[in-house]
């Protein structure tokens, strides 16, 4: 934790633009390192307290998410599904530790949510950390909404292959084998289909698929067990 807390504290620290806000951040460290239950129910505080910065708001809920405090809980899941991807990963890395029996419900409904797919990565990835109920199912309806889309986010849809992999699931198996056929995703579901039956690789291929948006249609072969 220490070092990931040094990594955050030089983030903040970067992003702070005035004088007050640098004295601010300052402040917050000296009750930080108090580590007292005082400064904890003022960490708590600066949770839901109107008009506090949203790097208060992530310094204070990194603290007590890592101590086990759950009142971290909402303001480490907004942070999930944020558009700055090193807010997100750190989110979900105290999430991961906190083992609140809601975040893998969370991290479910930020995965599969159309509206929020482009910044989906880390709680696909949470969700393939936590091994919940909810994880293959999730990942196998965020995986299977990416082949059926025009535009496809590709870093999202290998993501959920890969993970998918990692999990081993044999539920999986309709939604990778379909994956094979992309020639983006087929070296990645080949191997996990491979993790998954033990039967070996699948390369993919098909049809040639219709060029998304700025980009040229590719071809691809037929999926074929090696």
């Amino acid at each position: 934790m220490d070092e990931e807390f040094r990594t955050l504290t030089e983030r903040v620290r970067a992003s702070l633009s005035t004088p007050q806000e640098t004295a601010a951040h300052a402040s917050l460290l000296v009750l930080v390192r108090q580590g007292t239950p005082a400064a904890r129910e003022q960490l708590a505080r600066i949770l839901v307290a109107p008009e506090q910065p949203l790097w208060a708001r992530e310094t204070a809920a990194f603290v007590l998410g890592s101590a086990g405090d759950r009142r971290a809980f909402e303001t480490l899941v907004l942070l999930l599904n944020y558009r700055e991807p090193a807010r997100c990963a750190t989110a979900a890395r105290v999430l991961a530790r906190l083992g609140d029996p809601r975040t893998a419900r969370a991290a479910a409904a930020l995965a599969t949510n159309p509206l929020r797919t482009a910044y989906s990565l880390h709680p696909i990835r949470l969700l393939v950390e936590l091994r919940a109920a909810e994880s293959v199912p999730s990942l196998v309806a965020a995986l299977e909404r990416q082949l059926g889309a025009r535009d496809r986010h590709w870093a999202i849809a290998r993501a959920c292959v890969e993970g998918l992999g990692a999990i081993g699931d044999e539920r999986a198996i309709p939604a990778l084998t379909a994956a094979a056929q992309h020639i983006r995703l087929s070296a990645a579901a080949a191997a996990a289909l491979a993790r998954i039956t033990g039967e070996g690789a699948v390369t993919g291929g098909g049809a040639p698929e219709p060029a998304g948006k700025g980009g040229a249609a590719e071809k691809v072969g037929e999926a074929r067990v090696l």
